[in-house]
């Protein structure tokens, strides 16, 4: 049998970690490892814990989710980051994403939907469909402070022309199998072209590159 996943708690508030623990404690290729009550005492117990995956309350005090997302990612071998919210479109949330989280849940999500989105998040794919994260970028790109889209993003330099193509309709919310039916080519392609951008890109997932796409002015 494969060794248990490793999960690393971090919320503000200790019953909602209790009740995370018991539900990912009763099953049997997941166990926690850590938890933490906010955002700072993650980061420092993440430094000597081993985790694969960290859920991640975003509002919390001396230091939020988004930040700690930001500092626990930008490790080389860091774990993947659920941020955990209780708005659909939280502001924090598309931060969060920004700064280098793996997949937004509600907080009210069914135990199922948790337990999945552990499992596929440690898989190395996304739990948010793009279509999803499309919808909250749009929905903060269009407030004042956010950041003007430019086509010249150096990070699309290295792009043929099809990674390119490719790269719109990741960022317009497309499936694999949906591009497979745009481009007509075959899912082994699209598979390749997604590696491709993600390692051409320095990209951790899908959803890194729907947040570019859209950075990039690519998609609007």
């Amino acid at each position: 049998m494969s060794e248990a996943i490793r999960v690393f708690l971090v919320d503000d508030q200790q019953m909602v970690r209790a009740g995370f623990r018991m539900l990912i404690e009763s099953q049997a290729d997941l166990t926690v490892v850590g938890e933490a009550g906010d955002g700072q005492a993650a980061v420092d117990l993440l430094a000597t814990t081993s985790a694969d995956v960290v859920l991640m309350d975003v509002r919390m005090p001396r230091l939020d989710g988004v930040e700690a997302t930001r500092l626990v990612a930008a490790h080389p071998e860091s774990p993947r980051v659920i941020v955990l919210t209780t708005f659909d479109l939280d502001e924090y949330a598309f931060a969060a994403i920004r700064a280098g989280a793996a997949a937004f849940l509600l907080k009210d999500a069914a135990p199922e939907d948790l337990l999945g989105a552990i499992r596929t998040v440690h898989a190395g794919d996304s739990v948010v469909a793009p279509s999803t994260t499309r919808r909250l970028l749009e929905h903060f790109s269009a407030l004042p402070h956010a950041r003007t889209p430019t086509a010249d993003d150096v990070r699309l330099d290295r792009l043929t022309d099809r990674e390119r193509e490719v790269l719109v309709l990741v960022g317009r919310g497309l499936s694999n199998a949906e591009i497979v039916a745009e481009l007509v080519v075959a899912e082994a392609t699209v598979k390749t072209h997604v590696s491709r951008l993600l390692a051409k890109t320095g990209s951790r997932d899908r959803v890194q590159l729907v947040v570019l796409a859209h950075e990039a002015g690519l998609v609007g």
